[in-house]
């Protein structure tokens, strides 16, 4: 259950609607998720949240199905259930498939138990990699 009320439309300060109804038409859908209705409460933290969303998963130089597929991965990390779903089903719109899904899952998992053998043995960071724009061939763990 939210900590803060889950906001309707007409719940919603004009401030917050005007945010709302902005991700409305960006995302041409009538649909707002429980997310940006939590946020609504605080119509700045809506606003800015938005606006840095709307920017970061916008065009960019990484194509949309790979920056909704990085955003599952950080949020089976942070173990975000909300976003781990709401980015699968938008990853998923933009041609994820299932075995791309089972592929990242392995690819979250081999990272999380790579990282922590890393940081547990306390690994001291190959020289060829400090300050490095490109890895030598043979960088895997």
């Amino acid at each position: 259950m939210s900590l803060v009320p889950v906001l309707d439309d007409d719940e919603m300060c004009a401030e917050a609607r005007a945010v709302i109804d902005d991700i409305r038409a960006t995302r041409q859908t009538d649909f707002i998720n429980n997310f940006w209705r939590v946020l609504a409460n605080d119509p700045v933290a809506l606003r800015r949240t938005w606006e840095s969303l709307r920017e970061v998963m916008g065009p960019g130089t990484i194509d949309p199905l790979t920056k909704e597929m990085i955003y599952v991965a950080v949020s089976i990390a942070n173990n975000c259930e909300y976003c781990i779903r709401s980015h699968t089903a938008a990853a998923r719109k933009r041609g994820m498939s299932d075995a791309q899904l089972m592929e990242l899952q392995s690819v979250v998992a081999m990272a999380s138990e790579t990282n922590r053998l890393a940081v547990g043995l306390q690994v001291p960071v190959d020289e060829v990699f400090l300050g490095a724009r490109s890895a030598p061939a043979s960088s895997d763990d």
